[in-house]
């Protein structure tokens, strides 16, 4: 028995060592080739306010760059793209295998019939199509392995992007791009007419309900082409060549394009007529995408559109990835302000740093002037120094989902706010912005929040404004009168920001909350007299806050619960010694309850769009709508 224990052994350790050795022959074999060369095929429009950052990310790629090769074109451009780029080339130009570039400063700054920069005219498209196939032809005499068509809207801030994307080794493929609302640069669903259909598969993309690359029938924007796949040479985006392309092969089971001469759609249509895959990646976080403007926008809602992105960088990424030092002078954030306010806090534990840092950057990047105030440590509480307080707990209390006495987490975040409470009381400030440091902003939050304040201000006397909930009970919100951004809150738990009055810091004050406490999330919705537990009501006789909501809302978390990242300081802490009784949590920190009735399922949909902002979309080119 021994003997026969002994040979499997010695089986497995010879199976292990011969796999482990074949990695590292693999491993080996591939570092004594180099990695593909790559054509970056780059066109430039009047993009002077995001060259700095698409530039700097891309040299900031980490692939050899004696193995990237640069065709730009610039034209018809009315602002400093061609000085920034000719910056660029005289800094960096010599770092890369070669650099084909055409500026023309001279020639119109408009196309035929253009009624604005952001219009597609028909003589605009020929131009496009006809560079576009000027690339392909230059990435084929070069002998590129890899073309990257690549617009200057695309911020590449993951530095593995391209070593990703060739390491597939698919014939087409683009990086899944993020955007302020659900557009992207891909497509999963097409009509008979080549126009854009919903499916649900783009969502599960989107937010990466599944990883990986998956056949599309539509990339854009930023795509690489593998040219030493064989059906490659049948690439166009040039209609009359596709059609030619479609007669010289013969293929009869399949009729000749007849669609837009647009030069996304007939790409793609090409690839599908040689039987050429296109895949859309997201195994990585690999950046951001402008959306494309109609002819009647301007130039300040791109701004705004790169402003958005950049919060959603702070979000995604703790912090704007820098530019190149010689570009950063350009870089401006907004002038800060308070919203019209009196005063906006943000809550944070000295223990949490990193939170403070990100939310820094999220105010320096939006434009907000916001104190920090140190937050009450539950982990410093103990039994003992609650007595001393003088807190006393509501008798019978106990959370509605875990069964359990308060966490010495909440009792702390009580206290964190009832001192900003105190604070408006004792500097007489008659209207403060209250925020927590998990939050991340709605695009367009300073409008935004502009808007449903003056609404609140003009229709009716208000004590407290959600700007983000947990909507919980399925009740009627009634819209408040005369506004199109605000609802009567109805019950709802957190408290990640909230605008309060003066009057209603007083009205909260005045229930004297310490000798009966509760979580902050459950005192609210009682002093507005919308909490479903009548027990605890009884408890606070006068129970007049008067309390809306912005709707949609303009702030969410960060993390849900299960999530990564996800940390919450209130409910993994000490409890209080509080006899309680069994049954099943529910985290409060769990994604909110959907409660749609008839006639509400469009409110509730922005309502309840957990971070996605979908009221700001804009359709763009046909083949651009979302």
């Amino acid at each position: 028995m021994l003997k026969k224990q002994v040979f499997f052994g010695i089986l497995l350790i010879c199976a292990f060592v011969c796999i482990y050795g074949e990695d590292e022959d693999e491993k080996e074999a591939q570092d004594e080739y180099q990695p593909p060369t790559v054509l970056v095929a780059l066109l430039v429009r009047n993009k002077a306010h995001i060259l700095p950052m698409f530039l700097s990310y891309l040299e900031q790629q980490d692939y050899p760059k004696d193995r990237i090769a640069f065709w730009l074109r610039c034209d018809h451009s009315s602002d400093d793209s061609i000085d920034l780029l000719k910056q660029w080339l005289k800094h960096s130009g010599d770092l890369y295998h070669s650099v084909n570039y055409a500026f023309d400063s001279d020639g119109p700054h408009g196309y035929q019939n253009e009624s604005s920069p952001y219009d597609w005219t028909v003589s605009r498209f020929k131009h496009v199509i006809a560079l576009k196939e000027e690339a392909f032809t230059y990435a084929r005499d070069i002998w590129a392995d890899f073309v990257f068509f690549l617009d200057a809207d695309v911020l590449l801030t993951s530095q593995q992007a391209l070593r990703t994307l060739t390491a597939l080794r698919l014939p087409i493929v683009a990086p899944m791009l993020l955007s302020e609302s659900l557009y992207s640069n891909f497509w999963c669903g097409m009509t008979e007419e080549y126009y854009y259909q919903r499916t649900d598969e783009y969502k599960e993309i989107y937010h990466v309900k599944k990883q990986g690359s998956f056949p599309v029938p539509m990339v854009h924007t930023a795509v690489l082409v593998d040219m030493n796949h064989k059906g490659s040479r049948n690439l166009t985006f040039d209609r009359q060549r596709l059609r030619d392309i479609q007669q010289s092969n013969q293929q009869l089971d399949q009729p000749l394009y007849e669609g837009p001469a647009d030069d996304i759609i007939v790409f793609a249509m090409s690839a599908n007529s040689s039987g050429i895959p296109l895949h859309v990646c997201n195994e990585l976080t690999f950046g951001y995408i402008l959306q494309p403007l109609e002819p009647g926008d301007t130039l300040e809602q791109d701004l705004q559109m790169l402003l958005n992105i950049r919060a959603s960088m702070v979000s995604d990424l703790g912090a704007v990835p820098p530019v190149l030092e010689y570009f950063q002078p350009l870089i401006k954030t907004p002038e800060k302000t308070k919203l019209t306010l009196d005063h906006i806090f943000m809550i944070n534990l000295e223990r949490r740093p990193e939170r403070r840092q990100k939310m820094e950057n999220m105010f320096e990047e939006i434009g907000l002037q916001v104190e920090h105030f140190p937050a009450v440590d539950g982990k410093e509480l103990n039994a003992d120094r609650v007595q001393e307080m003088g807190i006393r707990f509501l008798p019978g209390y106990e959370d509605p989902y875990h069964h359990r006495a308060m966490t010495m987490g909440e009792i702390g975040c009580f206290l964190s706010h009832y001192r900003i409470w105190v604070r408006m009381v004792q500097l007489e400030l008659k209207e403060v912005l209250i925020l927590e440091d998990d939050i991340r902003f709605d695009p367009y939050f300073r409008a935004n929040a502009v808007r449903v304040l003056n609404q609140a201000r003009s229709v009716v006397e208000y004590d407290l404004i959600y700007f983000g909930r947990k909507r919980l009970k399925e009740e009627s919100e009634p819209w408040v009168a005369d506004a199109d951004s605000l609802v009567h809150a109805g019950y709802s738990y957190w408290t990640l920001g909230y605008v309060l009055s003066l009057q209603g810091a007083l009205k909260l004050l005045a229930a004297k909350p310490l000798e009966k406490l509760i979580p902050v999330d459950e005192f609210l919705p009682v002093m507005f007299d919308r909490h479903p537990n009548k027990t605890w009501t009884a408890a606070f006789k006068k129970r007049d806050l008067i309390a809306l909501s912005a709707a949609p809302l303009l702030l969410y978390p960060i993390h849900y619960t299960g999530e990564s990242g996800y940390i919450s300081d209130t409910e993994d802490s000490q409890q209080i010694n509080v006899q309680t009784t069994e049954g099943v949590a529910r985290l409060k920190s769990d994604r909110e309850q959907v409660f749609v009735k008839k006639g509400d399922d469009g409110i509730l949909e922005q309502q309840l769009k957990m971070g996605e902002s979908l009221s700001n979309v804009l359709p763009g080119k046909t083949h651009q709508e979302l």
